[in-house]
């Protein structure tokens, strides 16, 4: 008799559950790009989605609370669209859910501030600009513990760490000689990985751009994918050379051989790996596919265990996933993920653990990473790396007051702050350097009012232009009534003098055809006779 030893895990009999459609969102224009994102983003306030918009890019953010109710969104819905060109990717920061950011085909990062209750008019004024790439910009990336720390990659090859709180880039990585596929960050935010079009995949030093290793990841030539898993290891989605789907988990320091490789299918949509730390569950969701596909990463071989597909009948267009912040601890729900189909329809899917007991679960919530950042970004550039500040879901999320993002120039960059090469200045020259610095402060806040009086007399310009517009067709339009009146009046007398004339010829007829003499007009003529 043989016995067949079933794998033991709390996550075996993890099912996914669909909302009604009245609870889903509907009537989407989702973005039709053929770049490979996946074109939504989700926060425990917000869901945005990039749609499609005229005279530039635009995505829409919907409010998800228990007042804004979902359901059909009406076509006039505001939007947030100042970019130039179609955007690309959108992620929201995870220290502040009223702030988004935004890669676009103009070549520009935008940070923006949505406020609580959603917007109410279109958004086309962002809270900074962050300009350094020369073509479009594909990806934008938050770091996981610093606040305020922005990663945005373009089809420069370039890599750009910002410090969006001075609007400032603090350093560039040009170690890609091809487009860049991805970007995560591990753990602590201390090592940076990316897969390139060159069939590589590489660990890099975020602050210095210093390339630790690098190996083929995956022989196909479509995009490849790659995440940080919280215990260091590496995760990566990818084709072969028979362009058929793999996936495999691999070591920093023997990336060149995987631990496990598995084909999947012979689809040709890129699989976008989501990853929930707290469970080490990643879920595969790929471009184009019907399915999302689950497994468990554990220390027991053969490592990535399959766990269940969860079937839909229509493929999807893009996917967001809720952080764990976000979930439903009363219902076990363990990961929420908004689904974009071609038709708008954004479905909502819940992924739940069954348990009968209505306690919170603390084995299936641990703590989790919360919103309050760990390090300051001049801290982390200056070389600190902690772990996330976790937080309990046992009594659920209350947020913690944030401010409004205020981007402040400060008088130095960080990058000033490298130590000198060459001679050391003088005193004078250092009196010298802070003098001038100031006075250029000084020039640029000048410039920056000048530029705003001179923004304000446009409007009033323009203002005044549509006023004498419509004065001079209300003008034009008295004028035309005038003419009409005078018209009028002028045919009516005419009509007069033509009916006495007439009258005055019909008598001078009847005098002659009478016998008798005729009394003369006047206002006796109908008198009797005696």
């Amino acid at each position: 008799m043989s016995f067949r030893l079933v794998r033991q895990s709390k996550f075996r009999h993890v099912y996914g559950t669909c909302l009604k459609r009245e609870q889903c969102f509907d009537n989407i224009r989702v973005s039709k790009s053929s770049w490979d994102s996946t074109f939504c983003a989700v926060n425990p306030k917000f869901c945005a989605i990039i749609v499609e918009s005229g005279g530039g890019g635009a995505f829409i953010v919907l409010p998800l609370n228990k007042v804004n109710k979902a359901g059909r969104i009406p076509p006039d819905h505001p939007l947030v669209g100042g970019h130039k060109g179609p955007v690309l990717d959108i992620a929201w920061d995870p220290f502040n859910d009223n702030v988004i950011a935004s890669g676009s085909e103009d070549c520009v990062v935008k940070v923006w501030q949505i406020p609580d209750y959603g917007l109410v008019t279109t958004m086309t004024e962002s809270v900074v600009d962050l300009v350094y790439h020369q073509r479009r910009v594909g990806m934008v990336v938050w770091h996981p513990t610093a606040n305020n720390i922005l990663l945005s990659a373009g089809s420069d090859n370039i890599v750009v760490i910002w410090n969006v709180g001075c609007g400032e880039a603090l350093s560039t990585i040009d170690a890609h000689p091809d487009i860049i596929y991805s970007c995560c960050f591990n753990w602590d935010g201390s090592l940076l990985l990316t897969t390139c079009k060159d069939k590589k995949i590489r660990i890099i030093n975020p602050r210095d751009g210093e390339v630790f290793e690098e190996a083929t990841s995956h022989e196909g030539s479509k995009a490849t994918r790659a995440i940080f898993l919280r215990n260091g290891l590496v995760f990566t989605t990818g084709f072969s050379k028979r362009s058929e789907r793999q996936y495999s988990l691999r070591a920093p320091g023997h990336l060149d051989d995987p631990i496990t490789m598995v084909e999947l299918d012979s689809s040709n949509g890129v699989m976008f790996p989501m990853y929930d730390p707290d469970t080490n569950l990643v879920y595969l969701c790929g471009k184009g596919d019907s399915v999302i596909r689950y497994f468990e990463i554990t220390p027991e071989v053969p490592f990535v265990h399959y766990i269940n597909t969860f079937q839909l009948p229509d493929p999807q267009r893009g996917i967001g996933m809720m952080p764990k912040r976000g979930v439903d601890v009363t219902t076990c729900e363990i990961t929420r993920f908004y689904r974009l189909n071609n038709s708008g329809f954004c479905q909502i899917i819940t992924m739940t653990v069954p348990r009968k007991s209505e306690l919170f679960q603390e084995d299936l919530y641990p703590d989790t990473p919360g919103d309050i950042p760990a390090v300051t970004a001049e801290e982390w550039w200056e070389g600190q790396n902690k772990d996330p500040i976790l937080m309990s879901l046992k009594d659920g999320y209350q947020a913690t007051q944030k401010s409004e993002l205020k981007v402040t120039k400060k008088k130095t960059n960080i990058l000033d702050k490298m130590p000198p090469t060459g001679k050391v200045k003088s005193e004078e020259d250092g009196k010298a350097t802070a003098i001038s610095s100031e006075a250029l402060e000084k020039v640029t806040e000048v410039s920056k009012v000048n530029d705003d009086l001179r923004k304000r007399i446009d409007e009033l310009q323009t203002e005044m232009k549509k006023f004498k517009a419509v004065f001079l067709k209300q003008e034009n339009r008295i004028r035309t009534l005038e003419n009409k009146v005078s018209e009028m009046s002028g045919s009516g007398g005419t009509n007069a003098s033509t009916q006495q004339q007439q009258q005055g010829r019909g008598r001078r007829v009847v005098e002659k055809l009478s016998p008798f003499p005729q009394p003369p007009a006047g206002p006796h003529c109908c008198g009797t006779t005696s």
